[in-house]
């Protein structure tokens, strides 16, 4: 998993008025917090949590705290707003060796599926899955190859086959399907059936009369 730093500094502003201050710096109030570890107020330019959230992968994220050692954390809750969908609060936990840590990962689809060649349409139903692992085998995204799927046909959960890592959802999730718009058809599969040898009629010879 690729890893990214965010600078941070001990949060001593709070309330509204705190709030109000952090934002007119484009900062964003957040938490650190890990295993047997009190918790740390922090706060970070918006545009550094920014680039954790609004993009196709997860990453590691080197933490470092003004005065405090650096930390390898995981981002593990945001707030948004909901109006403007800016960042109100962000959740840092620090990772411990040896320890498993739930996240949420996101989803990649690849591929041209055969039901979209046929006139499907792609319908996908997350963009992200909840996982838990060990931190060095925390993966960037998880990807689904859709390139088989037909008319009609879906992907569920239980398909995936990631070593080491434990999907936190049941087996029968469905993940994307290809839809059948009005007016497609689904084509019926056929099996060849091998032609008959032709028989041909004998007459009766004549020296059988």
């Amino acid at each position: 998993m690729e890893t990214k730093i965010v600078n941070a500094s001990v949060r001593t502003l709070f309330g509204k008025p705190g709030r109000n201050i952090l934002k007119s710096q484009a900062k964003v109030p957040g938490i650190f917090y890990a295993n047997k570890t009190e918790p740390i107020a922090i706060e970070a330019l918006e545009n550094s949590i920014k680039q954790l959230h609004f993009t196709s992968k997860s990453y590691l994220i080197n933490l470092q705290i003004e005065g405090h050692e650096p930390q390898q954390c995981v981002l593990k809750a945001i707030q948004l707003d909901p109006v403007t969908e800016k960042i109100v609060h962000f959740d840092m936990y620090g990772l411990t060796k040896g320890e498993k840590v739930t996240i949420d990962v996101p989803v990649k689809y690849e591929g041209n599926s055969v039901g979209v060649i046929a006139g499907g349409q792609l319908s996908i139903n997350l963009h992200k899955l909840s996982i838990q692992c060990l931190p060095k085998d925390l993966p960037n995204s998880l990807t689904v190859d859709i390139t088989p799927l037909k008319l009609g046909h879906s992907f569920n959960v239980g398909k995936l086959n990631y070593p080491n890592i434990t999907i936190l959802h049941p087996v029968e999730t469905v993940l994307c399907a290809i839809t059948i718009p009005r007016g497609v058809e689904i084509p019926v599969e056929t099996e060849e059936v091998a032609a008959e040898p032709e028989v041909i009629a004998r007459g009766k010879d004549k020296d059988e009369d």
